[in-house]
């Protein structure tokens, strides 16, 4: 069985399906095991297809606490669509992780935490309570959609997110319950977690949250790493250097997380766009974070994030080694400028996507081969990236659906009990 400790509170032991029940432990902190042991034969699992691979990587984290043949078949539902790895120029290369219904990597994370509560859950009311900076909320209101004794309730930053970003899962309605808050993603965060402390509200609610705090999002997470070195060549497997666009960090502690199961994962760059509380604590040793910034990379728009606890726990106790461990980060103007460099070069980014694209670069040896992520459609940026690029981008047919529709959400102010008295009006 998998025991998981809270990082703020060593006393809360807690199993699999416990910690994804509760999502958030005490005092607000974030569950993750005690320790993970290394896979038996990786190479033999690389030659594996995604689904029956993904089966195994799962069930070796989780355990016998949830029977195989389960864990087969919530992987099957969950992950079936491709994750794909794309030669963009000599030894470096891009996954493409937005072939899923809302076009963003969150998809893997969304669907896979859907099975697990619609398996663990035996008729018991929930209520999803999550902030989006962009591509989550999507993901969550679309895997959850029409479920079972499922109320999901989406608290976005209003106008601080795409509008096809926005429309994908305003527009759901049924179980889906979405707010747009007028102040920042950190506040929209920092109201989630009051909720979290609101012992009356998580009764009545059953309260549980989406966000990538939640670990069944960050174990399924690790598949598409295990994925991506399995399309390199085998000759280039033992130097791989990925560069994943970070905000909340929950995608490089999954990356972190690969690697410390034998996955042949030679270094790891975690770039930020100007909200950069990471890069400088790494360079200075002081955790100080500004105050939240806005950029074309709305999506990691955080400087607070959650998942940071968890990578510290990997590096602070050696899981991954901090000299191969890379932050920087990349300004709107050199953002702008690398889009049309990688455009130029023959691949579509957009700016998530750039910036990951500029710290693999940043750090990748004369003799590596550099994996970095692209975790949107472009067309989930589509004004901004056509604006850049001088370009015409056309519209997958989910964002064109979406787009046509009216947007279902509500305006909320900044206050934590004007959103209790919502909640407990409509859900209680």
């Amino acid at each position: 069985m998998m025991l998981l400790h809270n990082l703020k509170d060593a006393e809360q032991v807690v199993s699999f399906v416990e910690a994804v029940k509760v999502g958030l432990g005490n005092n607000q902190g974030v569950f993750f095991p005690q320790s993970i042991a290394p896979l038996a034969d990786v190479d033999a699992l690389l030659e594996l297809d995604f689904v029956g691979r993904s089966s195994k990587v799962l069930s070796h984290l989780i355990g016998d606490e949830i029977p195989q043949s389960t864990i087969a078949s919530m992987v099957k539902n969950a992950f079936n669509f491709p994750a794909e790895l794309v030669k963009v120029e000599e030894n470096v290369y891009c996954l493409e992780l937005f072939h899923g219904p809302t076009l963003a990597f969150k998809d893997f994370g969304g669907r896979f935490m859907a099975e697990c509560l619609s398996v663990f859950n035996e008729g018991n009311k929930t209520t999803i309570l999550t902030a989006t900076s962009g591509d989550t909320g999507a993901a969550v209101a679309h895997a959850f959609y029409g479920k079972k004794d499922i109320d999901v309730v989406i608290l976005y930053p209003k106008g601080k997110i795409s509008l096809a970003q926005q429309k994908l899962f305003t527009t759901l309605g049924n179980n889906i319950h979405c707010y747009a808050v007028e102040g920042s993603f950190d506040d929209c965060q920092a109201m989630v977690k009051h909720a979290f402390l609101d012992d009356e509200i998580k009764q009545r609610l059953g309260l549980n949250s989406a966000n990538s705090i939640n670990i069944s999002r960050l174990l399924a997470q690790v598949c598409y790493y295990f994925e991506a070195v399995a399309q390199l060549p085998s000759e280039q497997r033992e130097k791989a250097h990925i560069s994943v666009p970070s905000g909340n960090f929950g995608n490089v502690c999954a990356a972190m997380i690969a690697a410390s199961l034998g996955l042949p994962v030679a270094k790891l760059s975690a770039t930020t766009n100007q909200n950069d509380t990471v890069p400088r604590y790494l360079a200075s040793k002081e955790w100080a974070p500004n105050d939240t910034l806005e950029s074309l990379s709305n999506a990691m728009d955080v400087s607070k994030p959650n998942n940071w606890p968890r990578v510290q726990f990997m590096l602070d106790n050696d899981w991954f080694n901090y000299e191969n461990f890379y932050s920087h980060s990349v300004g709107e103007d050199e953002t702008k400028a690398i889009m049309q460099q990688v455009y130029d070069n023959g691949y579509l980014a957009e700016p998530h996507t750039a910036i990951a694209y500029q710290g693999l670069k940043q750090d990748l040896a004369s003799d590596g081969v550099g994996v970095f992520l692209s975790t949107a459609h472009p067309a989930k940026f589509k004004e901004s990236v056509e604006e850049i690029l001088n370009i015409d981008l056309a519209m997958p047919k989910p964002l064109a659906d979406a787009l046509a529709k009216p947007c279902l959400a509500q305006e909320l102010v900044n206050d934590y009990q004007v959103l209790r008295e919502q909640l407990l009006a409509k859900l209680g």
